[in-house]
């Protein structure tokens, strides 16, 4: 009785430290993802889009790029195939709006070179993850070619948004602005905090050179 008594109490107290060790965790997670954020242009829509791997471990601002970079990928993957339905409906039910379904299909292919661009970004930021903490050129050149495909890619998505200017549009057009604003918006917060990470690194380098004889 007494053993019993004993293995339920150890189970507890396991079971309070593991619940408070992982609050601790997440809370500086938490604190973490919102002290990157406050750096981007949309800070709260960042915070909103990253808290929700606050259960993961976030090792640094690569890291937090990186799934910065995979939720602007995911939300650019839904708004196209919202935009291919969109295309679609349009060429089979609006015969009468030719020009409409034309600027919707050049968002589907501004939408899909965002796809493109973020999935490059994304593997080329996972090339980066093989050199740890080294500091050379080849390091400096995946860095900017990720600056420059996520760059493209928010180039493609606010041009999407661009397509629709006023305030006055029907309901599936408003729709199909919102969506790719959001896209633009992510991209450009994932493009921020790449920056910051990036910018860090050119300043070891540039240290590091400097040290030099």
């Amino acid at each position: 009785m007494a053993q019993k008594f004993i293995l339920t109490s150890l189970v507890i107290f396991l079971s309070l430290f593991l619940e408070s060790s992982l609050a601790k965790h997440n809370s500086q997670t938490i604190n973490y993802i919102e002290s990157s954020c406050n750096g981007t242009l949309y800070p709260t829509l960042c915070i909103r889009c990253l808290n929700k791997f606050s259960s993961s471990t976030i090792n640094g601002p690569q890291h937090l790029a990186q799934v910065a970079l995979s939720v602007s990928l995911s939300r650019a993957l839904q708004t196209r195939g919202y935009l291919l339905n969109a295309a679609k409906e349009l060429k089979a039910i609006d015969h009468n709006n030719k020009r409409m379904y034309l600027t919707v299909q050049d968002c589907v292919n501004q939408m899909n070179d965002s796809v493109d661009q973020l999935s490059q970004a994304i593997k080329e930021l996972k090339r980066l993850n093989k050199f740890n903490t080294i500091i050379n050129d080849k390091v400096l050149w995946h860095i900017s070619n990720v600056e420059t495909w996520v760059s493209t890619a928010l180039t493609d998505a606010s041009s999407c948004v661009q397509s629709f200017p006023g305030h006055r549009m029907s309901k599936r057009v408003a729709t199909i602005k919102v969506k790719a604003k959001n896209v633009a918006e992510v991209t450009s917060n994932a493009l921020a905090l790449f920056q910051s990470y990036a910018t860090r690194y050119r300043q070891a380098a540039t240290a590091r050179t400097v040290k030099k004889p």
